[in-house]
Parts: structure tokens; sequence; C-alpha cells
């Protein structure tokens, strides 16, 4: 760890960039070297607090930075070379970007005289990585390696998280500098939002107190912000009832009655229901994507909408703010509950009805299953006893896909980053690489990969990466032999012309058998097909703790995710089951 002094030392620039990293507190980087970046890759040798993770690829390195700050609440990190290195890496940004995860990738580039010429493994990864990233630097004066990299942290980290690239040229980093710790950070422009406007915190109160159906529609920026003890406490004084988005489950506990569950196109039938219903919405920390409000038009047609986020561009760009406030949620809510309490001395709305209707809905339209016809397991069940038999205290991630909706319906869920997953970008690929970088961070946690078969052969050649360096992730995989939400959409709306979603043969063994994949890669695995074995091979799996585990659990293919909401359609078109629609008129 460099000492926070003026004291400057003499170094290449790749040496600077190492003891920078070791300054910024950090201890775990995922990487790969190349040639671009291999000068810094010597120093990295000697460094006593950071620990590298080498990778089997680019992407899994983002994704690994991903589940590390996910489950940490830190800046992740990630390291990797130029061109089609880099270039590997941008999905990974993309889908930090979507969801507000905070890390920082190091790119190495080619050198600084060769930059235009079409070099080897030159690429214009600064250029590429614009749309996808909070900020790109691109550092060809080794002395201004310090300060850019405290500047990509901080930018990270700081307002609403995201992701920050890098790119440093080789020549830069084999050049000579004076080294000195902490840099001048310059970001002219950047400002994070802090304190909310009080006149709309009093007026978000009087509303709040006054309002007769309201919902808290919670988001990731809830988790992001570290602000989910005083959404209890906003809860527990307003009585109000939560939902949940996919970056927010967790944040709220499942086991508390006011948790109505997840809004939108999978979610609960009570969930949604309360967002077309409500007459205030208070967004916190949440931006009005299309899966939770389906047609923008009719989306909660009589609720006015108190909107809180860090983020000012976000405000009123879906839906309308009539009471907007730019802040940071952890500072705004706790604010926020002192000037309800005082509204609600001066008077406040019985939501004793809201309530009756809500809890109706719940009781009438619960989460479940229907048992396949072809006598495979339904994955909903395999889920729910997986969920039994761990408990809430675990770290779930998950891919994308049918198996990503199910794990959000049937995992109980109490504490915040305890559900990590690709909700933005819906990257497939995204689990197990994001499931090592979460129990890198999170070691005494157990950590399950909750993945598709699809999704799965994407990156599961991180299971290497797993074995190799002792992180004891377990896989839960999920496997129907099909691409199972674009099969479910096949069979609902393309007639069931299945056009390209088999991944298996009709007849004979799956190709490939994961049970021995998994074995080629050191891991402990067996496989599951009938639901009498289920919980047996849980226990199994949760008592191997010196490496990998992997449990192929054959479900059927046929099964889908209910409720729905088709796209482009009113979330009052929700259908709890195929065919089958809920009725809102339910009486008080």
């Amino acid at each position: 760890m460099v000492s926070e002094t003026c004291t400057t030392t003499r170094m290449t620039g790749a040496e600077a960039i190492v003891a920078s990293l070791e300054a910024l507190g950090v201890t775990d980087v995922f990487g790969m070297p190349g040639g671009a970046i291999l000068p810094t890759y010597d120093p990295l040798m000697a460094s006593t607090t950071i620990r590298h993770i080498l990778v089997r690829h680019e992407q899994g390195a983002g994704h690994a930075a991903e589940g590390y700050a996910l489950a940490t609440g830190k800046t992740g990190c990630a390291l990797v070379t130029s061109g089609p290195g880099a270039t590997n890496v941008l999905t990974a940004l993309g889908d930090a970007c979507m969801d507000s995860v905070p890390i920082v990738v190091i790119s190495g580039q080619v050198g600084a005289s060769l930059i235009g010429t079409d070099a080897f493994q030159e690429a214009d990864v600064v250029g590429a990585s614009m749309p996808v990233t909070k900020h790109s630097f691109l550092v060809t004066d080794p002395a201004e390696i310090p300060a850019r990299l405290a500047e990509a942290f901080h930018l990270a980290g700081t307002g609403r998280p995201g992701p920050v690239l890098v790119d440093i040229t080789k020549s830069a980093q084999v050049t000579e500098m004076d080294f000195s710790w902490p840099p001048v950070i310059d970001l002219p422009g950047y400002r994070v939002a802090d304190k909310p406007n009080m006149k709309q915190v009093r007026a978000a109160a009087r509303a709040i107190a006054d309002a007769q159906a309201p919902v808290l529609y919670v988001g990731g920026g809830t988790v992001r912000s570290g602000a989910t003890d005083s959404l209890a406490c906003l809860v527990e004084l307003t009585n109000a009832p939560v939902v949940t988005t996919l970056t927010a489950r967790g944040a709220f506990p499942d086991s508390d009655r006011h948790n109505l569950g997840m809004p939108g196109m999978h979610g609960t039938v009570a969930a949604v229901g309360a967002l077309q219903r409500a007459d205030l919405i208070v967004a916190l920390g949440a931006r009005f994507d299309d899966r939770v409000t389906g047609r923008l038009d009719s989306f909660a047609p009589r609720a006015r909408v108190i909107h809180i986020d860090i983020d000012a561009a976000e405000i009123s760009k879906n839906r309308h703010a009539d009471i907007p406030i730019v802040a940071d949620l952890a500072t705004a809510l706790p604010i926020l509950s002192e000037h309800i309490a005082q509204a609600q001395s001066e008077g406040k709305a019985d939501i004793s009805g809201w309530w009756r209707y809500l809890d109706r809905l719940r009781t009438k339209y619960p989460i479940g299953w229907t048992q396949p016809s072809d006598g495979m397991m339904a994955p909903q069940e395999v889920l729910k006893k997986l969920s039994d038999a761990v408990g809430p205290d675990a770290v779930y991630v998950t891919g994308v896909g049918q198996h990503q909706m199910w794990a959000s319906q049937f995992v109980t869920l109490d504490r915040p980053r305890s559900f990590i997953s690709s909700c933005g970008s819906g990257t497939m690929g995204y689990c197990i690489p994001a499931a090592m970088g979460a129990q890198v961070g999170a070691p005494d946690k157990v950590v399950w990969a909750i993945d598709g078969d699809g999704s799965f052969q994407m990156t599961n050649q991180e299971l290497a990466t797993c074995t190799v360096n002792s992180i004891p992730i377990k896989v839960a995989l999920i496997n129907n032999s099909v691409l199972g939400m674009v099969r479910q959409w096949q069979s609902l709306f393309y007639g069931k012309r299945y056009s390209n979603t088999t991944l298996n043969p009709s007849e004979g063994e799956q190709i490939p058998n994961f049970e021995m994949l998994a074995q080629a890669y050191g891991m402990a695995a067996r496989t599951v097909r009938s639901i009498d074995e289920v919980d047996a091979a849980i226990e199994w799996a949760m008592s191997i703790n010196d490496r990998p585990v992997l449990i192929d659990f054959r479900v059927s293919k046929d099964s889908m995710v209910w409720p729905m909401v088709a796209a482009g359609v009113s979330n009052d078109e929700i259908r709890y089951a195929k065919g089958m629609a809920p009725d809102w008129e339910v009486e008080d």
C-alpha cells in the first residue's frame, strides 16, 4: 500500500499503475495478460496486496468485476490487453452501464506512435466504449497515470455508479515518471447530487401523508446507495406497500408483509395491480423501464409520481415526475421520513381499504406453477427447494432467461446484495463469471450460481478459473435442453414454430454431458432427474466447500414463466397463467 504523502518515487508507468491500485485499496483484480498490457503484469507480480485472478476470457473478467462490486459495494477491477482483449470486455462494460455497477477496466493499448496505423492488436476501444461507459480515458503520458486512475475510481463509485475504462498505451507503461500520491483529481463539470431540495421534500411528505393508495417503487439505486435501512424505516413510518424491481430484489425483505414482490413483465399480480391502481407512486432509484411499465401510456393512469434519483437525467425521462427530487437516496430518505412524520401529525389518509384490496389480490393470485405433463421436473419446484434448503443468507447469482425469472420469483431474499443478475442488458453468459467475482468478494458467503443450459455454455470456461483458484461456487444448472425464454415466446406468439431454440437432438444423450464437463473442470458434479433426488443433491453440494460444485437439474422444456405481460401491451393485460387474466375489480 502506498502511503498518502507527497514523496515522489521514480518508476515506470506500469509500476505506477500497480502502485495506484494499491493506494486506492484494490485487493482483487480479474484479468488476462497480452502484449500491450504485459509491462504492467511484470510489477504486478511483486504486489503483496493485490490478488490477480487469471480468467479464461476477458468478458469473464468484466462480469467477475461486476459480481465482485455487487456483492461487496466496492468498485470491481479488471485488467485486459488491447484489440480483441479490450473489445471482448465491451459486453461487460455495457452490462455494468445498464445496471449502474461500479467497475474500472484498465486496458493496454499499442504505443502512442502506433495509434491510428492499424498496428497489430490495435482497436479504438475508447471510441467503442463511450456509449457503454460512464467515462473513458486514453492515457499516453505516464505522468497522468495516478490521476487518471484515481479519477476513474472516483467516477465509477460516486453519483450514479457505472463502468469506467482507462486505456493506457504501452509506451506510457514502459516510460519512467515521478510517482506521488495522492494525485490532484480534476473533473470539471462533474457534480454529484447529495442533499435534496427541501421545498420538494416537504411537498413529497405532504403527498405521501395524503395518499389513499400509495406504492413505494424501489429500484436498484436503493441498493447502490446503501439506503436499504432507511427504506425499512420509511416503510414502517408510512405502512405503504413495496414493489422491488429485478435489480432491487433483496433491498426489502420478502418475508415482510409489505413486500408485494417484483412488478412488471413477470411480476406478481399484486405488484402490477398496485402500480396500476395507485394514486401515488414513490419511485426510489428506479427508472421506469419498459419491463416494469409495459405500454407506457397506460401505466399507472391515476397516479401522481414522486421520483427520487441521484441522476437528474432519469427523472421525467420516461414518466413525468410531479415531484422530482435529485438527491442521494441515502441522504434523502432520512430527511424525507422526518418530514413525513411531521406531515402525518397534521393529518394522514386511511389506507386500510387499499391494503384490503392488495391483500385480496395477493391471496387470490399467488405465484405458483403447473406440474409438467411430460413427467420432467418443474423448474419452479427445484428452485423453491433450493431456496428452502439454502436460506436467505446465501448470495444467488443468475444468468438470463426463464431460470432468472423463476429465481426472482421462488428464491426468498431478505437482505441487500444477495441477488445478483444481469437486468438491463440481459446478458447471457453473465452468471458463472459474476458468481466467481461475488465469491471472491464475499468469501465467507455461500454463492449459488443459478444458470440455464443456454447461458451456461457461453462462459463456462471460467469454471477452470474457479477450480484453479479454489473459488467454491455452487452451480444449479436449470437444464431444459432449449433456449427457454425464446421458446416460450415462440409458443405464445409464433404458433409453436420452434425455430433454432432446441439445443439437443431429440434422441440420445445431451451434448455436452454437463456432469462430465464439470468433472473435466475439476468440479464435483451430479445429475438430478427426479424431484425426489433434489433435497439430497442440494445437501451434498452444501457439504463440499473446497472446490466448485455443479448439479445438472433436468427439467421440463414446456414449463413457462407466469405471470406475464406481453411486450407492448398494458400491464392491465397481465396473465397469471396461459389464457387466464386476473379480475381487477376485487371489492372491499
